[in-house]
């Protein structure tokens, strides 16, 4: 690696900061995974820069991995607990919570990585299991969460 990108990466990443969770993110993420509806819903979080601080973005009941993925920003990170009616190809039905982390290519560099370092101490706070990343959200498809899903039978 060159000289110069590695004192670069460096400086960054001291100056990297693992954000907190809010704490009233907290408490409705533990609502939501509890949740006893039977329907696909989404808790959408963002980064509050000025904060450090990941909070509530969006809320969403009833929509599908298709239609969420239009309401996500295209060039921004984002952070999604994603409640998902899986049917099993053997008739069972369960309702996974999945972790996903939108990490589009092309946002800016800094906001990437302030992302990055506060999706482990997310992923805890939430007690999640079944975490997922994409770097594109037109990837965000019923199929592409059915075929991750597999994994987890």
């Amino acid at each position: 690696m060159c000289r110069r990108l590695k004192s670069y990466l460096t400086s960054r990443s001291e100056s990297l900061t693992v954000c907190d969770v809010d704490e009233n993110l907290i408490e409705k993420l533990k609502k939501f995974r509890l949740r006893k509806e039977t329907n696909n819903a989404a808790i959408v979080m963002k980064i509050n820069r000025e904060k450090q601080l990941v909070v509530l973005d969006e809320e969403h009941e009833d929509i599908s991995p298709d239609d969420l993925k239009e309401e996500l920003p295209e060039r921004q990170p984002r952070f999604v607990a994603y409640s998902y009616k899986y049917q099993h190809d053997d008739g069972r039905v369960s309702y996974p919570l999945c972790f996903i982390f939108v990490s589009p290519v092309g946002c800016n560099p800094e906001q990437q990585m302030m992302y990055a370092g506060s999706k482990n101490r997310l992923v805890q706070t939430a007690q999640m299991t079944k975490v997922f990343e994409i770097r594109n959200t037109e990837d965000l498809t019923e199929e592409w969460l059915r075929e991750k899903l597999r994994f987890f039978r």
